[in-house]
């Protein structure tokens, strides 16, 4: 698995509509299962079904996302993140909005607003670029 293969798979969900948590390309996903969908379909994860509300991150400061996301990636500076990595961005009290890296700064993330999965400018769209951000990979090239 190469971080083009992480991309492409990628790339094959834009337009899946948005629906919490779904993982069914072309049908529904949501920003968390979106990158363990894509990640286990290139086999760099084992299948994950992790358990969580819409509105977690509105009312916990536990960092519930990064939990599960550390379990198999590597948290790295932006300057060290290339395609296919991960981008996870604090909405609420806690970092709860993931996207996967084409070519930094664009990114494919699925969202409500936007109707599903869709590319995205992380340092012009205002939703993002407002945001701490935290980056992670999940190769071994770090």
């Amino acid at each position: 698995m190469t971080r083009e293969d992480v991309v492409r798979e990628a790339l094959r969900w834009e337009g899946t509509p948005y629906h919490h948590r779904a993982r069914l390309r072309g049908a529904g996903v949501d920003c968390a299962m979106l990158p363990a969908a894509v990640y286990e379909a290139v086999g760099l994860i084992p299948h994950v079904e992790p358990d969580y509300s819409p509105q977690w991150m509105l009312h916990r400061d536990e960092e519930q996302f990064l939990g599960w996301v550390t379990r198999f990636a590597l948290e790295i500076p932006r300057e060290a993140v290339g395609p296919g990595d991960l981008a996870i961005w604090k909405y609420g009290r806690c970092y709860s909005h993931a996207a996967i890296v084409i070519d930094l700064p664009e990114v494919l993330h699925a969202v409500i607003r936007g109707g599903g999965v869709l590319r995205a400018n992380a340092d012009r769209d205002e939703e993002l670029r407002s945001r701490p951000v935290k980056f992670f990979t999940l190769f071994e090239d770090q």
